[in-house]
């Protein structure tokens, strides 16, 4: 028989903490009452779905994956990474320009470990994350369990665009206030709201960014997992990387989940640049540590996989005619939705490609709840909803618009902002 206290082994920063992220749990609801017989429009999760509700995925990436299984793959990969994927994920970003070669690389599990990678290397302890104020929430549970955290600045502009001002105002105070930055930018097919940064605003970031370079260290991250559905925006920060390796770091967070519609494989790369070569082999070495420290070793298969299809030229004409085959899936809902959202006055950012658009409303958490009850889950975001259109057929398009719409007017009359 026991007596006394029970005594509770979970430290105090972590109880009372959500096991689940909110997301993974509205699509869990979504699916139960789709599950029971309800007529259910999910909007939630950012993964590619087929219009008759499959995962949307790629034969060759299937084909390839299979192919690489061997007793090889089953053994360990190198701590930061296979040396034939880290060049595999600088060439898919860079291909042969000059700023390849000031690249270092490590694995990571998906854009996820990328992001972490560069929380824990380029912040101190108790310093902030700079990003938009639309984000993509797992940033702060990122920092927030990295013993760091987020901050921001207004991402639009009164005039709608993106608000180069309210960059340069936060890059001055965290260089003032913690003598460094590390800034992240999700460019181009922003989650959540769909934006992405035309080539003039790429020129005036690079501008302030690289200004604030010359005040103090400045690394700024790319977060870049929409980087191949991103259209005629996909490429328009290339031009801007060399003026930034003026001053700064500049990071990317690579990952093959969404260009190769392998979301469980928990493939990435932390790639970072500097023009100076012995800071480079200090970055690398500090990201090789930081995989050693945490999962050890990346997905060997994975990694095996995403290499050949980077590198032979067949299997990669065959998985971009296939992707292309994707993007045109979402181009389609993408079109329908901005017609039917401009006809009932639905107000949102410039969205013509990526996963994710957000839809203002004065209450984001009102507006989903009402919609929940007409069977169409969104996720609520602060200012608005996330509309994961990539999970949508397009015949749904209309009943989702038309429940937005609802969903904003019963906000109004809810009253309250958040």
């Amino acid at each position: 028989m026991t007596t006394g206290t029970l005594f509770s082994s979970v430290v105090p920063g972590a109880r009372d903490r959500a096991g689940n992220d909110p997301i993974f749990a509205l699509n869990a609801e979504a699916a139960r009452r789709a599950a029971a017989g309800e007529s259910i429009v999910n909007a939630t999760l950012g993964a590619l779905m087929t219009d008759d509700g499959r995962l949307a995925v790629m034969p060759t990436v299937l084909e390839t994956m299979a192919r690489a299984l061997d007793a090889t793959t089953a053994g360990y990969a190198p701590i930061a990474g296979a040396p034939a994927f880290l060049r595999a994920s600088i060439a898919d970003l860079f291909g042969e320009r000059a700023v390849a070669n000031q690249a270092v690389a490590a694995a990571t599990p998906g854009g996820t470990g990328a992001i972490y990678q560069a929380v824990v290397n380029f912040l101190e302890p108790g310093q902030r994350l700079l990003t938009t104020s639309y984000f993509w929430g797992p940033y702060r549970e990122i920092a927030g369990h990295a013993g760091r955290d987020v901050d921001t600045f207004e991402m639009f502009s009164p005039k709608g665009g993106f608000d180069i001002d309210g960059l340069a105002t936060a890059l001055d105070r965290h260089l003032s206030t913690q003598g460094r930055a590390l800034v992240a930018l999700n460019f181009p097919c922003h989650n959540p709201t769909g934006y992405s940064l035309t080539e003039a605003e790429w020129r005036a970031v690079a501008d302030q960014v690289r200004r604030a370079g010359e005040v103090g260290p400045v690394t700024l991250l790319l977060d870049c997992a929409y980087l191949r559905f991103g259209g005629t925006a996909a490429e328009a920060w290339v031009h801007a990387v060399p003026k930034l390796l003026e001053t700064i770091t500049v990071a990317f967070a690579w990952t093959a989940s969404k260009s190769f519609a392998q979301y469980g494989a928990r493939v990435g790369a932390l790639v970072a640049l500097h023009r100076d070569e012995a800071e480079r082999a200090q970055i690398a070495n500090a990201l090789g540590y930081t995989c050693r420290a945490t999962w050890s070793n990346c997905n060997h298969l994975g990694q095996r996989a995403v290499t050949e299809l980077l590198a032979d030229a067949e299997l990669r004409r065959r998985t971009d005619r296939e992707r292309q085959g994707l993007v045109a899936l979402l181009g389609g809902r993408i079109a329908a939705f901005n017609d039917a959202a401009e006809a009932v006055g639905l107000s949102m950012p410039r969205y013509d490609s990526g996963f994710f658009v957000t839809v203002f409303s004065p209450n984001g958490a009102a507006t989903a709840a009402s919609m929940r009850e007409a069977g169409v889950y969104v996720v609520p975001v602060s200012g608005g909803v996330r509309v994961a259109l990539c999970s949508v057929a397009e015949a749904d398009v209309p009943r989702l618009v038309d429940a937005l719409g609802d969903g904003v007017r019963a906000a109004r009359a809810y009253g309250g902002r958040t």
